[in-house]
């Protein structure tokens, strides 16, 4: 059984995706990041870095004790692994989902995060801001088009890449892209989209980055976006 520490964010959402795809058994735990429970001393044994996903396998891949894990990257090529599921056996095709897996974590999801940062959430317009990270997404969504070009996922074959993309491409309207735009990349996500355990993980899950009023208290804002709290 693998515990999962979880709200709806992306990176979250990855790890629901693999843990449907590849049939593994868990529970939910949901984290209210909200109010501050991220920084809850329990639960910074797990994640460090004070941010979700983490999760707890109590049956690792070692036979030893449980084991916590942080960072969706990591948790994702752990699962893969031990699952023999997500990640291709030929070590060249391995290497070439590894590399795009990196490429989502250490590019694609900070950048959209900046921009859906400044599109919804900031207190006020930074036209800077909005454009620098506008342009930079649109960017990185041409590069995943382009390698979307004649193949059917990210890797060749579907892996643990095309799951860590995925959720970084739904909010794309508060990104401010237009995937018409990305003929391949679109053809790509009307795929994942239509995938049973996509479909599942998204059941009753809000668009985070929807353009709207968000009645956000100063605590929470601070919570979220500041160091609502700190490490001990």
């Amino acid at each position: 059984m693998i515990d999962l520490y979880y709200a709806a964010t992306p990176n979250g959402l990855k790890m629901t995706m693999y843990l449907e795809e590849a049939g593994l058994d868990y529970r939910l735990i949901r984290v209210n990041i909200g109010k501050g429970e991220q920084f809850a001393p329990e639960y910074l044994r797990i994640s460090p870095n004070n941010k979700i996903p983490a999760l707890v396998d109590h049956a690792p891949a070692d036979g030893g004790a449980p084991l916590s894990m942080f960072e969706s990257g990591a948790m994702l090529q752990y699962l893969a692994d031990k699952s023999g599921f997500g990640l291709p056996r030929d070590p060249r095709a391995r290497l070439e989902a590894l590399q795009w897996l990196t490429w989502q974590v250490a590019g694609l999801g900070p950048m959209a995060g900046q921009i859906g940062h400044f599109n919804i959430y900031a207190p006020e317009t930074v036209p800077y801001a909005i454009d620098r990270y506008t342009r930079e997404t649109s960017r990185l969504y041409g590069v995943l088009d382009k390698q979307l070009r004649g193949r059917d996922f990210i890797a060749g074959e579907f892996s643990i890449a095309d799951i860590a993309c995925y959720p970084w491409i739904v909010p794309h309207e508060g990104h401010g892209q237009t995937l018409a735009d990305f003929p391949d990349l679109r053809r790509w996500f009307e795929a994942m989209r239509a995938r049973p355990a996509t479909i599942k993980a998204y059941v009753g899950v809000e668009n985070v980055y929807a353009r709207k009023e968000r009645n956000m208290s100063a605590e929470e804002r601070a919570i979220l976006f500041g160091q609502g709290a700190k490490a001990e």
